[in-house]
């Protein structure tokens, strides 16, 4: 029995990594399931037992590199007597850093970022994607609503504009980086970029 469950989760690995190659390689939509097989040395019919269809399998891709929603809610809520705000600027930064770090993470999001057409086929993967980043933001909101961190946002700036801000400069540091490297360094430059929206949103950033 264990043997056989061992087997199947290096089946499984084989066919997620097999898929990545080809994903970053073709683009998603150009990427069919049979392609995939091939790659990984396994049947078609042993990718369909792992994935009901391109759509679940993209999507379990990108789970192996993101932050599970339950650890993103833990970490944002301040349990620990952080800081609110500075657990989200530190989540932040170490989101890219954790990017530049991680040769998969880099591959995934370069695939999700700039190879991926979320064609008829991905539609499953595309709701569910765009629910995460809905979350994120949800989240992001209701920190900034809870009265001790609004009352330190600078005025004319609502809890929305300030997770919508957080959102874009994440997806657009992700999104340079992953295209070209070489327009900055993560590990000299993401916490003054990060620390620069921050201190135009909260009044007492610097202190």
């Amino acid at each position: 029995m264990r043997k056989t469950k061992e087997e199947a989760e290096k089946t499984r690995g084989a066919i997620l990594a097999a898929a990545e190659h080809l994903f970053l390689e073709n683009g998603v939509a150009h990427t069919s399931l049979e392609q995939i097989a091939r790659a990984a040395g396994v049947t078609r019919g042993a990718v369909y037992w792992h994935f009901q269809n391109k759509a679940h399998l993209f999507n379990d891709m990108l789970s192996q590199v993101r932050l599970p929603q339950e650890q993103m809610t833990e970490r944002l809520c301040g349990c620990n007597g952080q800081d609110p705000i500075r657990a989200l600027r530190d989540l932040c930064v170490e989101a890219i850093l954790n990017l530049a770090r991680d040769e998969q993470r880099k591959r995934v999001f370069n695939i999700l970022l700039h190879r991926c057409e979320f064609t008829e086929e991905l539609r499953e993967a595309e709701e569910r994607h765009y629910a995460f980043v809905d979350q994120f933001i949800r989240l992001c909101e209701a920190l900034f609503e809870r009265p001790a961190c609004r009352e330190r946002l600078h005025a004319g700036i609502s809890p929305l504009q300030a997770s919508r801000a957080v959102h874009a400069l994440i997806v657009g540091l992700f999104s340079d980086w992953t295209r070209d490297d070489r327009l900055f360094d993560p590990l000299v430059d993401t916490e003054p970029m990060v620390d620069a929206l921050f201190r135009g949103m909260v009044k007492d950033w610097d202190l």
